[in-house]
Order: C-alpha cells, then sequence, then structure tokens
C-alpha cells in the first residue's frame, strides 16, 4: 500500500532518536527525545488551496524540520508516518 497526499499535503517519516549520548551512554526508549527532523517520503501536486495557488517546493529524499506537534500520525504497514501541509514545514536541511 502506498500514500499518496492530496493538494499540498506532505507525507514524513520521522529520523530514528539517538540510542546512545555524546559520552557513550545507552538510553533506554522511554528516554529517548525524538528529533523534529524528517525524510520526505511523499508530495502533493499542489494547486489551488483555500483559493490559493500552491506551487510544492519540497521533494521526496529531503530532511525536513517540522514543529513538534504538527500534522497527523497514520500507521501503515508498521511504519508510522506524519501528514503535514507544506505551510508546516519549518525549513529544509541541506
Amino acid at each position: 500500500m502506498k500514500l499518496k497526499p492530496l493538494a499540498d499535503r506532505v507525507v514524513l517519516k520521522q529520523n530514528k532518536a539517538e540510542e546512545r549520548t555524546a559520552s557513550g551512554i545507552f538510553l533506554t526508549s522511554s528516554a529517548q527525545e525524538k528529533p523534529e527532523i524528517y525524510e520526505v517520503v511523499e508530495v502533493g501536486p499542489g494547486g489551488m488551496v483555500e483559493g490559493n495557488e500552491v506551487k510544492m517546493i519540497v521533494t521526496a529524499g529531503q530532511k525536513v524540520l517540522v514543529g513538534k506537534y504538527s500534522g497527523s500520525k497514520v500507521k501503515l504497514e508498521d511504519e508510522e508516518y506524519t501528514i503535514v501541509r507544506q505551510s508546516d514545514i519549518l525549513a529544509v536541511i541541506e
């Protein structure tokens, strides 16, 4: 199964949390802080959204920074994805 976002939506997959601190201490899964860095999996076509033309800037494979509570979480085939509007993306990481 594949997620295909509509309009200005973007499907993201969260990067894994660090399992070890800089000093080498291993962290339990409950102590790991999830990063707000995601990888773009799929991008919608853009088009007219609420009367405004939206051109998609992000592309699949890019790393992006997203606000902590942005988007909707979706679980599909044991993978967790986040679906956000392109305007919810704060920055592209190069």
